[in-house]
């Protein structure tokens, strides 16, 4: 037969501890609890939670004894109550004393910190707080003290950077980021911070050793100014790349730019005809030579509106109907159809691997978008003249900022998963969680390759 001591033991999963006591309770909401009384073995009672040093004592235990919330046994809630006292450490000053069942601080069992970050990860925070039972802000410390316990130096991931992608990612309506910082080699945030621009990065690199800094030979990112200024100050011999999907990204913006101008053109010249030949009252009759110019002039300005999305496509990812569109806009629209010829030759040099080749197409198309007389494509060419060498690094290293681009989606994740964070420190502790190779010990499990 095994002791109540010995079980209770077991249910909590500490050593160092002795259980004096238990007992059973059910309070005004009917809700079972079972009571532990327990306390730190005298081997122990006197150790420093953070660096368990044997320590003199800074007063008695308190008047009370403390409650922690441990994991429910079944359907019933478990509590451990037990009596505590101050030390003083020469290296953290004045702290309770060591309990072996929780963090310091921490008003549950380790067990229950680590279940609840473990339901943080995947499962909304919502869902987390209604099964254990505890408040919504509550679940965002938890989730805290886990990610302090099982990467006690985060730091640590700054050492032996070498390649890295620097991008910023929206977390709530009104303009408000944050500035992640992500491995390449490993597919891990390093670094992660509110708000964007060269401040917040200059923390970074400022809190790097010299040591640390040699070792990035590569940084990706978007065509920011205040990325590539940091770049230069700080990492002056690494190579500056500018992220091949941002590049087509302006090339549709100013292709979209040319769409809406050619739209808002035709769409006045159908209003302008639609004042020259004003509609007879009555049923409109067929064959009328009015309505047929009317309504071609209104189909005309309807196919250019609705071809935004047959213009981003690929020519060979279009449908049928697409196709047609395109078409269309080739017969009837010279400049809208060479803004897309332009959008596609830079898209498509962009995948060329060899660098001889791909400088000289690029070449070639600031050539053509310079003399293109098309002002959205003119603004272009200054843009992507000034990031060409970057441009060619990312060619010639194969480099892009897939990876980050991913890892924001990941965090738009975490964000909606959560409904929207309050606390920002919350919600870079899950960053740091989901978005690295860190795995969560659950309780009494087999510990899962890596």
């Amino acid at each position: 037969m095994v002791s109540a001591n010995t079980l209770c033991k077991k249910l909590l999963n500490v050593n160092h501890a002795v259980v004096e006591d238990a007992n059973f309770y059910i309070d005004q909401d009917g809700v079972s609890h079972l009571r532990i009384h327990a306390r730190t073995d005298k081997w122990h009672q006197d150790d420093c939670p953070f660096c368990h040093r044997r320590c003199p004592r800074y007063d008695q235990r308190i008047d009370q004894p403390r409650i922690w919330r441990g994991l429910d046994f079944g359907a019933t809630l478990v509590e451990v109550e037990g009596w505590t006292h101050r030390i003083e450490c020469p290296e953290h000053g004045v702290v309770t004393a060591y309990v072996p069942w929780a963090y310091p601080g921490s008003g549950f069992t380790r067990d229950f910190d680590l279940t609840v970050g473990w339901l943080a990860v995947y499962l909304p925070r919502s869902v987390v707080s209604e099964y254990m039972r505890i408040d919504w802000e509550t679940v965002g410390r938890c989730v805290n003290r886990t990610l302090n316990d099982i990467e006690p130096e985060r730091s640590r991931r700054l050492d032996n950077l070498v390649n890295i992608g620097i991008d910023e990612t929206s977390y709530k309506k009104g303009h408000k980021y944050i500035t992640v910082i992500v491995n390449h080699d490993t597919n891990t945030v390093v670094w992660a911070a509110q708000g964007h621009g060269k401040g917040v990065l200059t923390q970074f690199y400022k809190q790097l050793t010299p040591e640390q800094l040699s070792s990035i030979k590569v940084v990706t990112g978007d065509g920011a100014k205040w990325i590539t200024e940091c770049v230069n100050e700080f990492t002056p011999d690494c190579e500056r790349c500018v992220d091949p999907f941002h590049v087509v990204q302006w090339a549709m913006e100013a292709l979209d730019v040319v769409r809406r101008e050619v739209w808002r053109e035709a769409y006045a010249e159908f209003t302008q005809l639609s004042k020259e030949h004003p509609r007879k009252k009555g049923r409109p009759k067929d064959g009328d030579p009015e309505n047929a110019i009317l309504n071609a002039a209104k189909a005309k300005a309807d196919e250019i509106k609705n071809s935004a999305y047959a213009l981003g496509k690929a020519p060979e990812n279009l449908t049928e109907n697409q196709q047609n569109r395109i078409a269309m806009i080739a017969e009837n629209n010279n400049r809208l159809y060479r803004a897309y010829r332009m959008k596609e030759m830079l898209r498509l040099l962009l995948k060329i691997k060899d660098t001889d080749e791909a400088e000289a197409a690029l070449n070639r198309w600031l050539w053509w978008a310079s003399h293109s007389r098309i002002d959205a494509f003119k603004e272009l060419y200054l843009k992507i003249r000034r990031h060409r060498e970057h441009i060619l690094n990312a060619i010639r290293l194969g480099m892009s900022n897939a990876r980050i681009e991913a890892t924001n989606n990941k965090i738009k994740l975490i964000v909606r998963k959560a409904y929207g964070f309050r606390n920002i420190q919350n919600m870079l502790d899950m960053v740091y969680l989901v978005c690295s190779d860190l795995r969560i010990p659950l309780p009494n499990r087999k510990p899962r390759s890596a």
